[in-house]
């Protein structure tokens, strides 16, 4: 019974997020109504409401799911077996690589983002900062063993590193004459080079 249940309503709720991404897109997340989301996923506000307690609900989940994602992938590639520099470059090509996979989730909310409510936001940086942790550690890792140069702290290679790939949305193109595949591989080259690693 439940699980039917899920079958029903799961579509309802990525329509919402699917119609708010769009319309977000196109009018600003400011300029979009609540009505007008519903109205576009074929809803009623009673639903939307079963799922996202507020716009800025919304817009939480729409980066949420890509930072979900990218999180799983960082613990799959930081725990994995291996040099810490192949994992690190695993886990840097992977996030710019997801990044574009998803980038106009990324440009929503990064266009977006102070608009949401104080608490909303506060919670929006611990989740990104969890992921940031989670990534210096391995730059860390690599310093403490002597792989990584050790004279600039990780947590600054970090917000380097990031500054760039959050400036994706800005200027790439997919249809460009990059892939998404070869703008994470040179970003992760750039990553391990600043660190005093070559890349064979």
């Amino acid at each position: 019974m439940a699980r039917s249940a899920v079958t029903v309503e799961e579509p309802v709720r990525r329509r919402l997020l699917a119609e708010a991404t769009r319309l977000f897109a196109e009018r600003g997340f400011e300029s979009t109504s609540v009505q007008e989301i519903v109205a576009a996923a074929g809803v009623t506000k009673g639903a939307m409401y079963h799922y996202f307690g507020s716009k800025d609900d919304l817009l939480h989940e729409i980066y949420g799911r890509v930072l979900r994602l990218q999180m799983e992938r960082l613990t799959r590639f930081a725990d994995a077996e291996g040099p810490v520099a192949e994992r690190l470059h695993a886990t840097a090509m992977d996030v710019v690589v997801t990044t574009v996979e998803n980038l106009d989730d990324s440009k929503i909310f990064f266009r977006s983002m102070h608009q949401l409510t104080p608490e909303t936001y506060k919670t929006v940086r611990a989740e990104r900062r969890r992921y940031h942790e989670r990534f210096r550690d391995l730059v860390a890792e690599g310093q403490r063993a002597g792989v990584f140069r050790e004279d600039i702290p990780a947590e600054m290679v970090v917000d380097f590193f990031f500054g760039s790939v959050h400036h994706l949305g800005t200027w790439y193109n997919p249809d460009g004459p990059l892939s998404g595949q070869e703008v994470g591989r040179h970003f992760a080259d750039l990553l391990l080079g600043s660190l005093g690693h070559s890349v064979s």
